[in-house]
């Protein structure tokens, strides 16, 4: 098969990180390989969400082949703390270095977003050596509204993410988004036709979750049996206002309450937390990241599985921690805006409850509502299941993107393996 087969795949990250979009662009990838295709990855160099860059990488250039993809990974700037400008800049520098590579001749290229920035300045080189290679730009974040939503950034910084945004998305070939409220945005906002978008949900990255040992895995962890233990995974940044679960400890320790807060991942935020934790009484503990066997087990183990949002963050992101929510069964308590897409996405599924963000009595009280019913907990929990297995499917998602990328290429009668 000859090189002009080959998809090109740009992102920021990429397994060995577990969480964050990572999962998804890596098993993207694979299945796109296994179905035949070549697929090529230039990526970033694991950092997230430590945002220190993992053991064994950091070389200038490293090539690597993982699950039949070749992954061509590029040393970037990685910041200590990810605020706005900091992260701009990283994004440039790994873009610059996605952009001087050696692309070949591919059938079709592929940026994730986020990166924002690197995916323009690989459009820009693309527009000048690629014109005519189907370019797609697969949005995982809306940028411009997640800078307004999160209050980092406003004014010049807003409108020019705005403004890249914009031109990114309406050069594009295709733009695919991972939930149809996004493509009401990205055509409402940005006037893309709606022929040009394509939805392709998120799905589980774990694979089918055994049955945990409930009561062995609470007592490794600490947990007693009569406690409510309310589990939150995944990155601790800003837009997660983890802050708001930290106090929803706190007025259970004042209240005499056994409802234990459980935060497992890292983040930017995470020693913030910790200082926030240990400078007065709290029931809200860290848990450092976990594999993915102990992963599910913890998930399983929850008596609640907590999403918690910032007040106003209503439509940057679907949150990718709700696939493997729904997976593993449990009750979800959704702490967000009651008009955005994170409660669109628990209420459709009838996998939960929403209450307010950023208020640490609704949290409590949401959790304690929750736990406080065993029949609701189960029938959520199997609406979960079922909405993971009948809307958020690998397999449909993947065929999709497959079938995507034939008819971008199906003009240049692109070589299959079969």
């Amino acid at each position: 098969m000859g090189q002009s087969s080959q998809t090109l795949v740009f992102g920021l990250n990429y397994p060995p990180e577990t969480t964050g979009i990572s999962p998804y662009t890596g098993a993207m990838a694979t299945g796109l390989a296994r179905r035949g295709r070549q697929v090529r990855a230039v990526v970033a160099h694991p950092h997230y969400p430590e945002w220190k860059i993992s053991p064994g990488y950091g070389q200038w250039s490293l090539r690597e082949k993982i699950d039949g993809v070749m992954v061509h990974r590029v040393r970037h700037f990685v910041p200590e703390r990810p605020t706005l400008v900091p992260r701009a800049l990283a994004e440039v520098t790994l873009g610059l270095r996605q952009a001087l590579t050696r692309w070949g001749r591919p059938c079709a290229i592929v940026a994730a977003s986020p990166a924002l920035l690197s995916s323009a300045i690989v459009r820009l080189r693309s527009l000048a050596t690629h014109r005519g290679t189907p370019f797609v730009v697969w949005v995982q974040d809306l940028y411009g509204i997640g800078v307004v939503e999160t209050g980092q950034g406003g004014g010049a910084a807003a409108r020019a993410l705005r403004g890249i945004e914009a031109w990114l998305l309406r050069s594009a070939s295709t733009v695919v988004v991972i939930h149809d409220r996004f493509a009401d945005r990205v055509h409402e906002d940005f006037g893309i036709p709606r022929e040009r978008i394509a939805v392709v949900r998120n799905w589980t990255h774990l694979p089918p979750m055994p049955v945990a040992d409930v009561g062995a895995v609470r007592r490794a962890h600490g947990w007693a049996d009569d406690e409510v233990v309310v589990v939150h995974t995944g990155n601790m940044g800003v837009k997660q206002g983890l802050q708001h679960v930290v106090d929803a400890g706190r007025v259970a320790h004042e209240r005499g309450e056994r409802v234990r807060f459980v935060l497992v991942g890292n983040g930017a935020q995470r020693d913030e937390l910790q200082r926030r934790i240990d400078e007065s009484p709290t029931t809200t503990q860290i848990v450092p990241p976990l594999g993915d066997k102990e992963f599910a087990e913890v998930l399983q183990a929850a008596d609640v599985l907590l999403v918690n949002e910032l007040p106003g963050v209503a439509e940057m992101a679907v949150p990718s921690k709700l696939t493997s929510y729904f997976a593993s069964g449990r009750p979800v308590l959704a702490a967000t805006d009651a008009t955005g897409i994170t409660a669109q996405e628990v209420v459709a599924a009838e996998a939960g409850i929403v209450v307010e963000a950023g208020r640490a009595e609704a949290i409590l009280d949401g959790a304690r509502r929750l736990a406080a019913d065993r029949e609701q907990c189960d029938r959520l929990g199997r609406n979960g299941k079922r909405y993971k297995e009948t809307v958020l499917d690998e397999t449909i998602a993947i065929d999709r993107f497959d079938s995507l990328l034939d008819n971008l290429t199906a003009p240049a009668s692109v070589e299959r393996v079969h």
